[in-house]
């Protein structure tokens, strides 16, 4: 019993000694030097800097609040994966912008003319009376709603249009965009005064002159926005 005992603690205490011998650790196999290892941290963030940069590049830095509002990094077109953001699909909405500016283009000299006809008729109805007043009053009405529309619809078509290319730099000083934004300001406001001193001009009678400069000065501004954007 008592030599049965001491064979018992032998093996206890060689048991682990032989775990712990260094000697007898199986050695690990050669890693594959064909398989390549996979990228560190810096090279992950590298290429999502990289892959960050070519989306910002397909879009201008500067933008329409509209167009950054449709068009833009997070905008509703890109949400809603209608228009994804790439360089096949930034093709296509240049051609589509092209598209919506010549429209823009065609409408503006519609509603240029729609202008002309209007202060026509406008100097008639100061000047008419009875018969002639209501009938004139008629057809200024319809033109003047016919203007609304064309020139609402010309100003979304630029406001909505895809955004052109990316500038590397900011071209300074004058240039005959900003001119035709300037004045597009200029003529916005002056529509908006014209609209809300006409419906006035009936109880108001006093506020017929300044109905008229209202008119006069978008009709103008807005010629001049369509000459600027002619020059070269």
């Amino acid at each position: 019993m008592k030599h049965l005992l001491i064979v018992c603690l032998f093996l206890l205490a060689y048991g682990p000694l032989r775990a712990q011998d260094s000697t007898r650790v199986r050695t690990a196999a050669p890693a594959d030097t064909n398989v390549k290892a996979p990228a560190n941290a810096d090279d992950l963030l590298a290429e999502l800097a990289d892959s960050t940069t070519d989306a910002q590049e397909l879009l201008p830095k500067k933008m329409v609040f509209t167009q950054r509002a449709f068009w833009g990094p997070k905008g509703l077109l890109r949400v809603t994966k209608i228009a994804p953001l790439s360089p096949e699909g930034r093709e296509k909405e240049l051609k589509i912008r092209r598209t919506f500016l010549v429209s823009h283009q065609v409408l503006g000299f519609v509603t240029l003319a729609g202008f002309v006809a209007q202060g026509i008729l406008g100097s008639q109805l100061y000047n008419a009376k009875g018969l002639d007043y209501s009938r004139i009053k008629e057809k200024h009405e319809t033109v003047a709603t016919f203007i609304n529309f064309s020139y609402g619809t010309t100003a979304l078509l630029s406001l909505t249009s895809p955004p052109g290319l990316p500038t590397s730099s900011q071209k300074r000083g004058f240039s005959s965009i900003k001119l035709h934004r300037a004045l597009a300001i200029l003529h916005l406001t002056g529509m908006v005064t014209t609209n809300i001193l006409s419906h006035k001009v009936a109880k108001n009678p006093e506020l017929k002159p300044y109905h008229r400069a209202a008119a006069f000065t978008t009709f103008g501004a807005y010629a001049a926005a369509i000459i600027a954007i002619k020059i070269k």
